[in-house]
Formats: structure tokens, sequence, C-alpha cells
């Protein structure tokens, strides 16, 4: 069975296509800067070179069936014919209330991904257009929909509720969802593998951290809490999200620098967190850098992301009543070793113990960075929503 998974925004188009006997990635790349005259498709080959494809794409469909040419391209394709591809998969970023597992995709499923974008205004549209251009260029194909909130409609009531009027969730459905969910789900059921032990039974914290980032509290293979919250931008402080914020702040700012709702919200979601506070970059590689060469607000910025992580991973062993496993992810999680370990070292309370050997220059690897006597393992596992996404597609078509 080959099953191409697509990640579509509001600009731009990702994509791979699966083997799914062996799991191999057949073909992968992706399109940038949908509607703008540059616009462009770059395939990564399977020896790792990279072609780069100019074509000018107005919408999304364009982009679509200019990657479905590429797959059966004599020169840089895989397949033969599109017959070949038995399934598509799509990741679908807010599926409110309604969804709490993946789903083949019917006219119903799609109207109540369409009553779910007011909760995400800049995701589910692109999402829907992607679906819609397979069902175009594909007619007949099976389609699934993988939802990033899904994984945490396992939550209790206590853990995603907020403390307002409650006709406000009546009406409006207000309330923590989390997002990363794919990724969250794919890595801590990794982690058990990677370890050789149940899921049941098992406290995890799984640390998705990179431009983007969350936390998930994990009990028994199931989320329990999660931070981000109705949207993505509560939680953890991430590249230029905010993340936790004081409302009586955010009313003071508004009035004070006369913002509207969109000015505020572009303010917390685009212009805040590392890129805010440090006023290099969003980019932990770019932070870095600017600390070597003795920028304060950069090292303020560094320091404040690691507290913020800490500060969640205690809070969820709190929630658990205890935590065996610590799992980093994400870009910054699996490649950044300096913060990994200083977000460790902060966790000694619970028993964890780095092991700063297994841990210093470890990049994008599986692998265990505690000590064999501490009582937390703490791994490294690279997540792959991509598989996960393929993987749900499979057992549903």
């Amino acid at each position: 069975m080959k099953i191409l998974v697509l990640n579509c925004g509001s600009s731009s188009i990702k994509y791979k296509l699966f083997a799914m006997e062996s799991k191999q990635v057949m073909a992968q790349g992706g399109v940038e800067k949908i509607g703008l005259p540059d616009s462009f498709l770059q395939v990564k080959l399977p020896n790792g070179e990279k072609v780069k494809i100019e074509k000018p794409m107005p919408e999304h469909t364009v982009g679509i069936r200019l990657i479905l040419d590429t797959l059966v391209d004599p020169k840089i394709g895989c397949l033969k014919s599109l017959n070949e591809i038995n399934a598509v998969g799509h990741r679908v970023v807010h599926g409110g209330e309604k969804f709490n597992k993946s789903v083949l995709i019917t006219p119903e499923v799609k109207d109540m991904i369409v009553k779910c974008a007011d909760l995400a205004p800049l995701h589910n549209p692109a999402n829907l257009k992607g679906i819609d251009a397979i069902e175009q260029t594909l007619p007949g194909v099976p389609q699934v929909g993988v939802f990033d909130t899904a994984f945490h409609q396992t939550m209790p009531d206590e853990a995603y509720m907020y403390a307002l009027p409650y006709e406000l969730y009546e009406k409006y459905a207000i309330r923590r969802y989390g997002f990363h969910g794919t990724s969250h789900r794919y890595v801590s059921a990794r982690v058990c593998e990677f370890l050789g032990i149940p899921a049941k039974g098992t406290k995890i914290v799984t640390a998705h951290i990179g431009n983007g980032g969350s936390c998930a509290a994990v009990k028994d293979g199931q989320s329990v809490d999660t931070s981000m919250g109705l949207t993505p931008v509560e939680g953890l402080m991430m590249g230029t999200r905010a993340g936790d914020l004081d409302l009586g702040a955010a009313t003071y700012i508004m009035d004070k620098e006369h913002l509207t709702t969109a000015e505020f919200s572009n303010l917390v979601n685009k212009k805040s967190g590392l890129m805010g506070v440090s006023g290099v970059s969003s980019d932990a590689r770019d932070i870095d850098a600017a600390i070597q060469q003795g920028n304060a607000r950069a090292d303020l910025a560094r320091r404040m992301f690691i507290y913020r992580v800490k500060k969640y991973i205690g809070a969820y062993a709190a929630a658990m009543n205890g935590l065996d496993i610590l799992v980093f992810t994400g870009g910054i999680g699996e490649n950044d070793w300096y913060i990994r370990g200083e977000i460790a070292k902060g966790l000694s309370y619970l028993g964890l113990e780095l092991d700063e050997n297994a841990n210093n220059g470890s990049r994008g690897e599986e692998k265990i960075i505690s000590t064999p006597t501490s009582r937390v393992k703490v791994c490294v596992i690279p997540t792959d929503e991509e598989l996960m996404i393929a993987l749900d597609t499979q057992a549903l078509v």
C-alpha cells in the first residue's frame, strides 16, 4: 500500500509518500509561496539532492497537481502511475470536540471541519483546500483526516475547562484543546517501544519544543493535560508566540498601545517569544550565536525559555503524582543538547540524573540521556507526525 501524506498551510504544502509495507519514504518535498509570483516546489530526492521547480501556483490545486506530476516524472519520480496511490492522509489542525480520533473524509466530516474553522482560521481552511484538491485530482481515492487536537480529547474536564462563566463554554466551546497531538501521541508510544515497557502504568511528560512548543502529560498512554489551550498561543514561550500571559496585561497593553484584537493577536503570535525578548531571532541557533557574542537580551530569552519548560514538566509530574519518563522531541528538543541539559539539571528533585556524556553533542537520534540509576528515564525521540498520519490512514482504509 502506498499512502500520500499532505500538510497544507495557508501558503504551503508539505508532502511525503510512504510505502507502508516497509514504512519507507519514497518521496518528499514541499510547495512554498502559494499565491505569490515566485512560488516553487522543492523535491528532496532519495540521495539527499534537492530539485527546485519554479512555477506560478495561484492556489492549492495547482500545487498538488504539480506534486503529483513529480511523483510520476520519468527523471525524479518514483511511481509509474498515480493509480499506485491507495489513499491520502491529511493533517487537520483543529477538530474541536467533534473528533477524538482520525476519520475517513466524508461530506459530513468536511462540514464539521468548516465549523471548527473559527478556532483555527489560519489552518483549517487551508487543510480543507488540500482535501478538495485531492478530490479533484484523484477522484475516488479515499482520504483520511488526522487531527492535531484529537489525542488531547482524553483530558479530564478539570484540566481542559477555563475558569470563565460556564455559559461561554456552552455557547462557544471555549476550553483547552491542545495541539501537536499527533507528535505527542507518536513519541509517547514510541518511547515505550524503545524502552521495552508497556504504556499502561507509565507516567510520561513529552516536551515537543521547537519554533512552536508544547508539553503534554501522558498517563497510561492517554493525554491528561497539555500546555497549549483554545489556540496554540498559550503555554510555553515559543519562537514568536508569547505563551502564558496575564490577561490583565493583555487588556493593559491594548489600551496603552491602542491595539485592535487583530493587532494584539499579531503581537502575541508573531512578534513575541524568543524573537520579542531577544530582538535577534526566533531561531534558537541564532539566539545561541548572539549569546556567544555577549548579547544579554538573547541570554535572557534563552533562560526564560528553559525556565518555562522546566515549570511545566514539574507541574505535570505533580498532576500525575510522579514521573517515569521525560521525552524531548521537536527541532530544539531533538537537536539542542545545551537546552535539554539545562532543563534536566533543574529536575534533580524528581530523582532525575542526566548523563552529560550521552546528552552532549547528541542530535536527531533516539537515545537515552539519563544515567542508569536515574529514577526518571530521559529520552530523545525524533518525532514523525507524517508516519503517524500514514499509519492512521492505513488502519482506516
